[in-house]
């Protein structure tokens, strides 16, 4: 069975950027537009969450805060996919509990690698 990756970005574009790398790599998508979204849909159950830093609503730290507050999802990894590359904005996000971090714009193939080593 494919392991699902929840993707969440309030850019259509990068949603679908990522939603086909990843499918094209046999992982199956959940796509949510800011973190809100994201919450209702986390009732599935999934593999990986990547998730935006700057959304409308819920941004990628309150979003990662949340999550990790459930216990069902205390070893759920999250990567962070953002423009922000800032070494305090990358320590906020490690300290709510992101796992790894990609800086936009990112090729395909370093996405794969770090889902790949993410998921093992």
């Amino acid at each position: 069975m494919a392991k699902v990756i929840l993707t969440v970005d309030d850019s259509a574009s990068v949603r679908q950027m990522v939603k086909f790398t990843l499918s094209e790599a046999g992982y199956s998508v959940i796509e949510a537009v800011d973190g809100a979204d994201a919450l209702a849909k986390l009732t599935a159950p999934v593999n990986l969450v990547i998730t935006d830093l700057n959304m409308p609503n819920l941004d990628g730290i309150g979003l990662i805060r949340r999550i990790r507050a459930n216990p069902a999802c205390k070893g759920l990894p999250i990567i962070m996919l953002t423009t922000e590359s800032q070494a305090a904005r990358k320590l906020e996000g490690k300290a709510a509990g992101a796992t790894g971090w990609i800086v936009k714009p990112f090729g395909t193939d370093q996405l794969l690698a770090v889902v790949k080593r993410v998921l093992g």
